[in-house]
């Protein structure tokens, strides 16, 4: 890799914000309503399961005659069966060869009706999406990642994570979020309240076990980001940060390298309080050779506020999830899917957020870093508009 260089490093950060510490914590006492308290556990918008509205099959009414192609007993056009992939126009594609090749955009799962005439043809139920879309969604020619939510529900196994695999090109990535048993230092009852603490909060033999080790064995090269994504802490835990950064620095140093499975994968760790965000936990993430998961999410400061410690993290690869649109709070997770719908509409958009983004993007790929960065229905209305509108700022920004 590339090492630093001053040009780039203003380029990044020098015309959004001057040079300051990690942003400094803000403390609030406020507890989350039940049910909203465990990070993105409370958006099932965003999971991936192969049990998702179960029984719902193809839509007989989708377009899914051949183009072109008829039976020539019944004069009628024959179906095409299985998911098949939106064409792309020639905007898109040209698009997509202007992007560096270091550069990963993806959307958080792909098992989504609504994205008909967007990313596939015809209309599929969720179901037949999250078993067989996969591998229409990774040919559209700006699809180069996409984010594996479900293992946040529950660890899945080496053979789950390698039928995903087998799905998509090599050169595809994979950012993948760590099981909750995990990252959530709470044991949560059906309703989101914390019952109890959670003993195996940041548990190094389970982080190895349950994620690492699947991940490692079933995506192989195809790793791009593995996301340790900290769900809220008790107000009890976030007053003694200092045994949180040991237990942290304890976790990450016993997780096995990545290097030799995916050169350029890496450990990133996201997280839903502030708290989190200061110069010590910079040091812990740089010495453990992890990075910081950059989280567009109402429960962080805004993007602008955050790029302090990207600053503090640089130089260095980019990893970061556009969760959620800064409008509908820090508890909106159930508002933006009701506005938003089927997700087929970029109904809020954010263009200052989208713009610094590029920016960063842009600087990390010219240093020549990758950067993994993954976009839920939720932060506009429909990732992969979202996605488009991004790809467009870093190629020829305002």
């Amino acid at each position: 890799m590339q090492q630093e260089s001053p040009a780039l490093q203003n380029d990044l950060f020098g015309e959004l914000l001057p040079p300051a510490a990690p942003v400094a914590p803000k403390r609030t006492s406020k507890r989350p309503p039940p049910g909203k308290d465990a990070g993105d556990a409370g958006a099932p918008g965003d999971q991936d399961s192969d049990t998702d509205s179960a029984g719902h099959d193809d839509d007989p009414r989708a377009a899914g005659a051949n183009r072109g192609e008829v039976d020539m007993k019944t004069a009628a056009p024959k179906r095409r069966t299985g998911v098949h992939p939106q064409p792309p126009d020639d905007a898109q594609i040209a698009l997509a060869a202007a992007l560096s090749p270091h550069i990963r955009l993806g959307t958080s799962s792909w098992s989504y009706p609504g994205w008909q005439g967007l990313v596939w043809e015809g209309r599929h139920g969720e179901s037949t999406l999250s078993r067989n879309g996969l591998t229409a969604y990774a040919q559209h020619p700006l699809h180069r990642a996409v984010s594996i939510d479900r293992g946040f529900y529950q660890s899945l196994t080496a053979s789950q994570y390698e039928r995903y695999a087998q799905q998509v090109p090599p050169d595809f990535r994979f950012t993948v979020k760590a099981p909750s048993v995990i990252t959530d230092a709470q044991v949560r009852a059906e309703d989101g309240r914390g019952r109890q603490a959670n003993t195996a909060f940041l548990d190094p033999r389970l982080a190895v076990q349950e994620f690492l080790q699947p991940v490692m064995e079933g995506l192989g090269g195809r790793i791009g980001a593995l996301v340790f994504q900290l769900s809220p802490l008790p107000l009890a835990m976030l007053d003694r940060m200092p045994e949180q950064l040991d237990r942290l620095r304890a976790m990450l140093a016993a997780l096995p390298s990545l290097r030799d499975v995916a050169p350029e994968a890496v450990v990133a760790i996201e997280v839903r309080d502030p708290e989190w965000l200061t110069p010590q936990f910079v040091a812990v993430l740089k010495d453990c050779g992890a990075r910081y998961c950059l989280g567009l999410h109402p429960k962080l400061p805004p993007i602008r506020e955050q790029l302090p410690l990207l600053r503090a993290m640089w130089p260095g690869p980019l990893v970061c999830r556009w969760n959620l649109h800064r409008l509908h709070g820090p508890f909106g997770y159930e508002d933006a899917e009701k506005k938003y719908g089927e997700y087929a509409e970029m109904m809020d958009p954010d263009p200052d957020t989208r713009a610094v983004l590029a920016k960063v993007i842009r600087a990390t790929a010219e240093a020549g870093h990758p950067a993994y960065v993954t976009i839920s229905n939720h932060a506009e209305g429909s990732a992969p508009l979202s996605l488009r509108a991004l790809a467009r700022e870093i190629v020829d920004p305002a």
